[in-house]
């Protein structure tokens, strides 16, 4: 299959004082359209640096990164600021929604972020609360929703500016597990209907294995790849 995204040879390197810092060393891989990717390790073996650099976040020491055949590594500031607005969404351990806007405001910050503000990005925002589950609460604060239902906000949040590539990490880890599974199993639903590549970073060995391809981490190389059975 023709790759989405490529990295090569892709290295972060830090220098403080004397001391030298590989928090990635040296990574390639290659991801299709609409896989969905897990990606374990302990801490410090460079499972966030490699999402914050395929996200446009960090740059690399040295390699190169192919989105969709463009050398992201190329691009100016600006650029690189509307690849990570218009191209990727993001999700994170928790679901930092703003307290004083609704769950429909929240969701159309992304695309007040790109500049786009009009009827059709408010009636897109509701399309995507209805699509996670909870529609009937577009005009709901955050403190006036669960853990999960504010979760889904954040999934439709990242979803909003239709990104081809959503990059998770430990999306679900402040959640009970029976949310936690049902997060994870909308996760799955939307990479399949949506077509949606998703990178999903996780502590978790099981939340891992429900990926099509588990990559495993440690001292910021890729030491293995397990494909799910």
């Amino acid at each position: 299959m023709v790759a989405q995204l490529e990295l090569k040879e892709v290295s972060k390197i830090y220098r403080v004082g004397d001391n030298v810092i590989t928090a990635l060393d040296r990574v390639s891989l290659s991801i299709a359209k609409g896989d969905f990717i897990s990606v374990v390790g302990h801490s410090g073996s460079g499972k966030t640096t490699l999402v914050s650099i395929v996200g446009g976040i960090l740059r690399p020491s040295s390699g190169q990164i192919l989105f969709e055949g463009e050398d992201i590594c190329a691009l100016g500031d600006v650029d690189l600021s509307g690849y990570r607005n218009e191209r990727i969404g993001f999700m994170f351990q928790f679901a930092s929604l703003l307290p004083m806007l609704t769950a429909r405001e929240n969701v159309m910050l992304a695309a007040l972020f790109a500049q786009e503000r009009s009827r059709e990005e408010q009636q897109r925002a509701d399309h995507l609360l209805d699509l996670v589950g909870i529609g009937e609460r577009v005009e709901a604060y955050p403190g006036e929703l669960s853990g999960g239902q504010q979760r889904r906000v954040a999934i439709a949040r990242a979803l909003m500016n239709n990104p081809g590539l959503i990059l998770a990490d430990e999306p679900t880890g402040d959640l009970d597990e029976e949310t936690e599974a049902e997060i994870m199993k909308l996760l799955g639903r939307i990479n399949r209907e949506q077509e949606v590549t998703m990178i999903l970073i996780t502590h978790n060995a099981a939340l891992a294995r429900t990926a099509d391809r588990m990559l495993r981490m440690k001292n910021g190389r890729l030491v293995g790849v397990t494909e799910r059975e």
